[in-house]
């Protein structure tokens, strides 16, 4: 079994055999801000589907990087502190700080495992980043991640999460390094600050899905936030117009998907 339940923004419950991981914990609700820092802040167009006190067991949250629309004042204050968080070593010092004592700092090409019973799920820290040029020296550090389920007598199962990276062609290396994968769970939006691009839109998406090939396309953080410009219709025409090789499966606030080919 392998599913994707969204929550809203880049939030998901992904569920992978036996474990659960929460994505990217943004809980606050409409018309709330998220502060992105530098003085920047976006208000919050819809409403999340769960909250903290709703959320399942969790085995883990995988955190790409501390920005207020994917790691939000609700998640701090709510979260339990115990659970590992898995995230950029920038973002893990603030939130062992903050203390989340579980927080572990992962450089590209890191991975740390999971197992359960007969079960395992490896997840490997790969390359992102969240802008060019000047921009960049103001964002903080991004990591995408691919979670591997291994099970018995079956082949690996990856899902790669690209968290708020731009398309860069030596994004290649992440198949190369993990190998093919099942699942992308793709963050868009064309979210724009000061009017420069800092996460991919309907083009870069395509870009990155005919790049690394996933069986499946799950898009997710393309309409919660004003700085999103790039709708999802934008990424499905888009996708559609290039015939990509992919089952793109759309999910809306509190809906749940398959993974599987």
């Amino acid at each position: 079994m392998a599913t994707l339940e969204f929550i809203g923004t880049a939030t998901t419950l992904l569920r992978l055999g036996p474990f659960t991981v929460l994505t990217d914990p943004n809980f606050l609700h409409r018309g709330q801000r998220a502060y992105l820092g530098k003085g920047f802040s976006s208000r919050r167009r819809t409403e999340p589907s769960r909250q903290p006190a709703d959320l399942p067991e969790l085995d883990l949250v995988l955190l790409s990087h501390l920005h207020g629309d994917h790691f939000d004042r609700v998640a701090r204050a709510e979260l339990d502190r115990e659970l590992p968080v898995l995230s950029t070593p920038a973002a893990a010092r603030r939130l062992r700080r903050w203390g989340f004592d579980g927080a572990a700092g992962m450089s590209t090409w890191e991975s740390t495992t999971l197992d359960s019973g007969h079960q395992r799920l490896t997840v490997t820290a790969v390359p992102g980043q969240h802008a060019r040029g000047v921009v960049r020296s103001i964002l903080p550090p991004v990591m995408g991640s691919v979670l591997e389920l291994t099970r018995p007598g079956l082949p690996p199962f990856r899902v790669y999460v690209s968290g708020d990276t731009l398309f860069f062609p030596w994004l290649a290396s992440i198949v190369e390094r993990t190998g093919p994968l099942d699942a992308a769970v793709v963050h868009l939006g064309g979210t724009r600050l000061a009017g420069l691009l800092v996460t991919m839109d309907d083009r870069q998406g395509a870009d990155l899905v005919g790049l690394l090939e996933p069986q499946v396309v799950v898009p997710v953080h393309h309409d919660d936030y004003g700085v999103f410009r790039s709708p999802l219709a934008d990424f499905v025409a888009t996708f559609e117009r290039r015939q990509l090789p992919a089952a793109l499966r759309l999910v809306g606030r509190g809906e749940t998907v398959s993974l599987e080919p």
